[in-house]
């Protein structure tokens, strides 16, 4: 008898090999669930109970995409995990262990330099001096300055002293503030790496401080600005005592002080301004103090613009020792102080006028002096400023015309610092002659390898390898070249190969012209004339004038070191402000990809084009 074997083969059924419905059911069953196991498994189906007996089951892992053994499993898990604490073992005794880290590079001469340069400052602090001040011979000075004069009757206690004397010129004060808060402006990330930011900022907030003390800072309007404390014309031939005809130290002085404000004095007000615009993104994280530095500023600029006029009339103190040509430089540096300090167009208005351009000089190609900035004129440093804002955010029409103009007489004032240009001499050892030969030359030289080196690093901020003079193309590093000559020749590559910063080098001036560093800190008080015995003296200062820049040689590159004359050997605040910049600027600290920051300068300016207005609703039918 045959059937159909329902799974594809003939089946044939006999009566000898018959088989129960029961056991045809169980071969059925266990064929079907063989069809749907792997091998490993139907073998254990298959297999009997004799097949299976003495034989130790394994055990398998069943890991989802695989099926692993579990010994197996168990012995890879315990090595990664063994291996894993052994690394870590590893790793925490090479961390525990100490290791000889090999020392930093020591930092180059400019960054020495440099920390000598700003305690010059701390030297020429006026008024209650902090107990870290770091000058053993200086003490509290002039603690009643301002409130001893009849007219004014408010304390001007504080500020900087400007020179070897005990004055307070304004004019050139405000000016070092502004020269010292560009620099932290630009290369803050190099003061920290090198541990002064807090120190300059300390004394830019020392000179602020006072130069709020000097006006009505809480009046958006004001009438008046003081110009100066303490009195240095002896060329009247009085014999009252002032801060020229005395020899004596700050904290000995006894003699009145005169205070001198001016009603009409559009420069000084500017640059005043300048000073505390500036400051105020120095302390940009400090809101209440910028603010007021901000407030403070607009107050000047507004009165410097209202009631024109220079602040050093003919014969006047501060026409003898530091006169203003001009304020219309001023209404441009300090317009762009005003603009990156506040964001309002309209002081960048005032800056880029193509009249006030004109008045300023920026087209007087002929000029001798033109492209030297100095403390007087602010023209050359305010068109790198402002060709700063063409580089990096380019504000267009109606600006971009002048800025143009700017940006190209920058490239012109670069190429004149060069050699080969022929605008301005050289002395035989190397520095260049941008006062042409007169006294006091290191102040111009500063601050033109400052400018260089700052320009420098614009163009590279703004991927561009250099500038062009003429049909001549020259890389960011031949400015680089110029600052460093000139640095390098202040430090002592000269022929006389002396150093002209104070205590800076194995060889450098030891008789600065300078009251307070001559005459010695014994407890013993010199009277106005009784200081002079050691103003003639030829010994060494009893006190040394660390970081102070002397005014220099002549244009034989030669140099006498004689206390008696200042214009060899007397330091000024000015000019330290424009040493301290360049050696920032030039000073080789790794900070980043760019040496300057970028950014901070515009934190207060709105962006440059309308934000676009937000895209159409969706359309419903």
């Amino acid at each position: 008898m045959f059937g159909r074997d329902p799974w594809g083969g003939s089946l044939e059924i006999s009566n000898a090999d018959s088989a129960t419905d029961d056991d045809r059911s169980r071969d059925l069953d266990r064929a079907a669930l063989m069809r749907q196991l792997d091998e490993t498994q139907q073998s254990w189906l298959l297999a009997g109970p004799g097949d299976q007996a003495g034989k130790k089951k394994k055990k398998y892992v069943d890991l989802g995409c695989v099926v692993l053994d579990r010994k197996i499993f168990m012995w890879t898990v315990g090595t990664i995990l063994g291996l894993g604490v052994f690394i870590g073992f590893v790793m925490m005794i090479v961390k525990l262990v100490p290791h000889k880290r090999p020392p930093p590079p020591p930092p180059d001469q400019y960054t020495q330099a440099l920390h000598k340069a700003l305690m010059f400052f701390n030297a020429q602090r006026s008024g209650p001096l902090p107990k870290h001040n770091g000058v053993s011979w200086r003490g509290n000075s002039c603690m009643k300055d301002g409130l001893s004069d009849s007219t004014v009757r408010r304390s001007l206690v504080g500020g900087f002293y400007d020179a070897g004397d005990a004055i307070k010129f304004n004019y050139p004060m405000a000016w070092s503030m502004t020269m010292l808060s560009w620099s932290v402006i630009e290369y803050k990330a190099k003061y920290e790496a090198i541990g002064e930011l807090d120190h300059i900022k300390e004394l830019i907030k020392w000179g602020t401080d006072y130069i709020l003390k000097t006006f009505n800072s809480s009046a958006d309007t004001i009438d008046r600005i003081v110009a100066q404390v303490g009195v240095g014309d002896t060329s009247k031939g009085s014999s009252q005592p002032n801060d020229h005809y005395c020899w004596m130290r700050p904290e000995d002085i006894d003699y009145k002080r005169p205070v001198t404000e001016c009603h009409s004095c559009s420069d000084l007000a500017s640059e005043m301004a300048a000073a505390l615009a500036a400051a105020s993104i120095v302390f940009k994280d400090s809101k209440t103090y910028s603010d007021k530095l901000v407030k403070g500023a607009k107050a000047l600029y507004k009165f410097g613009r209202l009631t024109r006029g220079r602040y050093s009339p003919n014969g006047s103190d501060q026409a003898i020792f530091y006169n203003s040509t001009s304020y219309w430089d001023e209404f441009v540096w300090g317009g762009a102080w005003m603009y990156f300090a506040t964001g309002n167009n309209s002081y960048l208005t005032i800056a880029t006028a193509p009249g006030m351009a004109k008045h300023a000089g920026a087209y007087w190609f002929g000029s001798p002096n033109y492209g030297v900035f100095t403390w007087d004129d602010k023209l050359p440093g305010a068109q790198v400023l402002l060709s700063r804002l063409r580089l990096f955010l380019s504000p267009g029409y109606p600006y971009e015309e002048i800025l143009r103009t700017f940006h190209n007489q920058t490239d012109n004032v670069m190429c004149s610092y060069l050699p080969l240009f022929n605008s301005f001499n050289f002395t035989k050892g190397g520095l260049i002659q941008l006062n042409h030969g007169g006294p006091q030359p290191l102040q111009y030289a500063v601050n033109a390898a400052f400018l260089a080196s700052l320009y420098s690093d614009y163009l590279e901020a703004a991927d561009t390898p250099g500038w062009y003079c003429g049909p001549n193309f020259y890389t960011t590093e031949v400015l680089r070249k110029f600052a460093r000559s000139q640095l390098d020749y202040i430090l002592g590559k000269n022929p006389l190969k002396t150093s002209y910063v104070v205590g800076f080098g194995n060889k450098y001036p030891k008789r600065p012209h300078h009251r307070g560093a001559s005459i010695p800190h014994n407890g013993v008080k010199y009277g106005c004339k009784g200081g002079f015995k050691w103003r003639e003296t030829k010994k060494a200062n009893p006190n040394i004038l660390v970081g102070a820049m002397v005014a220099g040689p002549d244009r034989h590159d030669g140099f006498k070191d004689v206390r008696t004359n200042y214009n060899y050997t007397e330091p000024t605040l000015a000019a330290n402000a424009g040493l301290v910049a360049a050696l920032i600027s030039i000073a080789d600290i790794p900070t980043g990809r760019y040496s300057i920051d970028k950014n901070t300068i515009f934190s207060a300016i709105p962006p440059m084009f309308p934000t676009p207005p937000p895209p159409p609703s969706a359309w419903k039918p």
